[in-house]
């Protein structure tokens, strides 16, 4: 198994980056269900006032090959391009457990 963890830092004003990242958080929560090797799907807005990123994502798939097609999936091309002009900075970790 592999888990798939990327978190973003947004641009813009707060409200706009909460509004931005809420939009991402509803279309990747729904991508388990169009995407078959995706096993699970964990979604979180930054609650904490001193820290900087923005949103983070927890994705669950059987083999690091899955990784590649969940992140040319459709579905998955669609939500990400709801944070793609918004993004200032992303980071991702991938690993086997």
């Amino acid at each position: 198994m592999v888990k798939h963890i990327v978190t973003f830092k947004l641009k813009g004003t707060k409200e706009d980056r909460h509004e931005i990242a809420s939009r991402f958080k509803n279309a990747l929560e729904k991508l388990p269900e169009a995407i078959d090797c995706l096993q699970s799907m964990e979604v979180g807005i930054n609650e904490n006032q001193a820290e900087e990123w923005d949103i983070v994502l927890t994705a669950v798939v059987p083999t690091m090959a899955d990784v590649s097609v969940y992140a040319r999936h459709p579905a998955h091309v669609a939500a990400a391009s709801i944070v793609a002009g918004h993004s200032e900075a992303r980071a991702c970790v991938d690993y086997q457990f």
